[in-house]
């Protein structure tokens, strides 16, 4: 709008859009892909236009209704950030040539996008932001602090600049537990990310010595601990077995979603299938429920009706072509108690006939496997992204990705090259890809029949098991640090706390 400014004070106007998609998304050698998020239902890609200097239009060749929900999601929020009056002069379109030379020299690069790319960055101290606070002080400098816009472009109720806060500073722990226990000592001021729910009842206890309140926002987890089989295995029998259906529903039932509850995660949270959290607009109580009670003769029944008949000694299922059915279950432990989780569900699937071996691995490396997922049995991630769930709908079609780990790398690298790469998947994995490029061009009217239909079938199909979710995610704010607000949705899909009005948390002085 009229009067909005960058951080540096220069005017934030439609010309920096226009350089966003002129010089950046259309510019093949810093974006050899078109971003996926403006390309329309048929795969065509969308255009920016300039209205007037305060508006500007987003042009696409089919009907995108969906785009407004997806242009408000994490995966477009880049475009607010990239100044066109700062980083032109790392463009060879409009910075001389000579000099961009020299100054990628001096740089240290080879190419002009790598120095593009080191500029266009939140730990260049120099570029100018929007945001509330602008980093200051960036790694390797630690700690990380960010200072006040003076520029920032909104104000509260009663006409005071916002944000209240004049700085802000990002302590740097190398593990989680470290985090925990200067959560628990009372030393941080807000802190909910990598606060882990095992620790729930030391929080309590210590909260006040440590002058801190203990918080529960809702978490938009449909699952925490959620099971990725691997339908596209590099093995053709471990491939076959996970693309069968009822094979994913005897494992679901072989889990005791109840113990595992209890056991790792405290009681906190419910037992439950994959599935969108309550809070959705598209939540049905089946979907929860679905394929999640633990019923071992129900499992046993559906194994030996697959074909899984025989045994070795010890009982475990031997595969069709006679060797060992052995399941490794790969996670990094990050976000839950996965290590525990993931030995009680090791446990459970014994009952069954089913032999699983929990694999703990770093993270660079859980994500490294995950992304081809050829060699991949099975993976662990978290469930988030099920309050708004269209915007990014990873959990509701077989996906590829790294973290999380892929289910189907293959059928979906086919359905994003429009059937020019990867593998042709099933019809119901192709139906649940149309029908959501249809959702994706619905008007408002039919979007949610669309929705309806989309949940109904992810639910049916089973293609990701959930354990348990609706957890609370759990923080420590201190008690002078205010206006934190003591209900709200914590998903990544709503950058959190981004969604919470940070710009109006302010400390209380004594």
């Amino acid at each position: 709008r009229e009067g909005m400014k960058w951080s540096d004070g220069e005017p934030f106007t439609a010309d920096d859009y226009l350089f966003v998609y002129e010089d950046i998304m259309s510019n093949e050698e810093l974006s050899p892909t078109f971003p996926s998020w403006m390309t329309d239902p048929n795969g065509d890609p969308g255009s920016i236009e300039k209205v007037d200097d305060y508006t500007i239009k987003f042009v696409f060749g089919t009907s995108f209704g969906l785009f407004e929900q997806i242009l408000a999601g994490p995966s477009a929020s880049w475009i607010n950030d990239r100044p066109k009056h700062y980083l032109s002069q790392f463009h060879p379109t409009y910075a001389n040539a000579d000099e961009l030379d020299a100054m990628v020299a001096e740089a240290g690069f080879d190419e002009w996008i790598q120095l593009f790319g080191d500029r266009a960055n939140w730990q260049n101290p120099e570029q100018p932001h929007i945001w509330p606070w602008v980093p200051t002080r960036v790694p390797p400098e630690i700690p990380i602090v960010a200072e006040r816009n003076p520029y920032y472009y909104k104000v509260d109720a009663e006409g005071n600049q916002l944000p209240y806060l004049d700085r802000i500073q990002f302590d740097v722990v190398e593990r989680a537990d470290l985090l925990n226990l200067k959560a628990v000592a009372g030393e941080l001021d807000m802190q909910f990310r990598h606060i882990l729910w095992t620790n729930y009842p030391l929080f309590i206890e210590n909260s006040e010595a440590g002058d801190y309140r203990v918080m529960r926002w809702a978490l938009a987890e449909g699952s925490n601990c959620l099971l990725h089989p691997n339908m596209n295995h590099q093995d053709p029998v471990l491939r076959e077995l996970f693309q069968n259906k009822n094979f994913r529903i005897a494992l679901s039932h072989g889990i005791n979603r109840s113990q595992i509850n209890e056991l790792a995660y405290l009681g906190l949270g419910e037992p439950r299938q994959a599935s969108l959290i309550s809070q959705s607009a598209y939540f049905k109580e089946e979907y929860a429920s679905r394929y999640a009670d633990h019923d071992p003769d129900t499992a046993n029944q559906l194994l030996d009706e697959i074909g899984l008949t025989e045994r070795d000694g010890e009982g475990f299922r031997l595969r069709p072509d006679g060797e060992p059915l052995t399941i490794t279950i790969e996670y990094a432990p990050v976000f839950g108690p996965w290590a525990d989780a993931v030995q009680l569900v090791t446990d459970h699937w014994k009952e069954i006939g089913i032999r699983a071996i929990p694999k703990e691995e770093d993270r660079t490396l859980f994500s490294q496997r995950g992304d081809t997922g050829a060699e991949m049995d099975m993976g662990v991630w978290i469930m988030d992204r099920c309050l708004t769930p269209l915007i990014e709908p990873w959990y509701f079609f077989p996906f590829k990705g790294g973290t999380p780990p892929s289910t189907a790398a293959n059928w979906y690298t086919w359905y994003t090259s429009g059937g020019t790469e990867g593998e042709e998947p099933p019809a119901e994995v192709a139906a649940q890809y149309a029908l959501y490029d249809q959702i994706k061009g619905a008007s408002a009217t039919d979007l949610p029949a669309l929705a309806e239909e989309f949940f109904d079938r992810a639910s049916e199909e089973l293609w990701f098991i959930g354990t348990v979710g609706a957890l609370p995610h759990v923080g420590v704010v201190k008690n002078n640090f205010r206006n934190v607000p003591e209900e709200a949705v914590s998903d990544w899909l709503q950058q959190t706390p981004g969604n919470t009005n940070i710009e109006q948390y302010f400390k209380r002085q004594s």
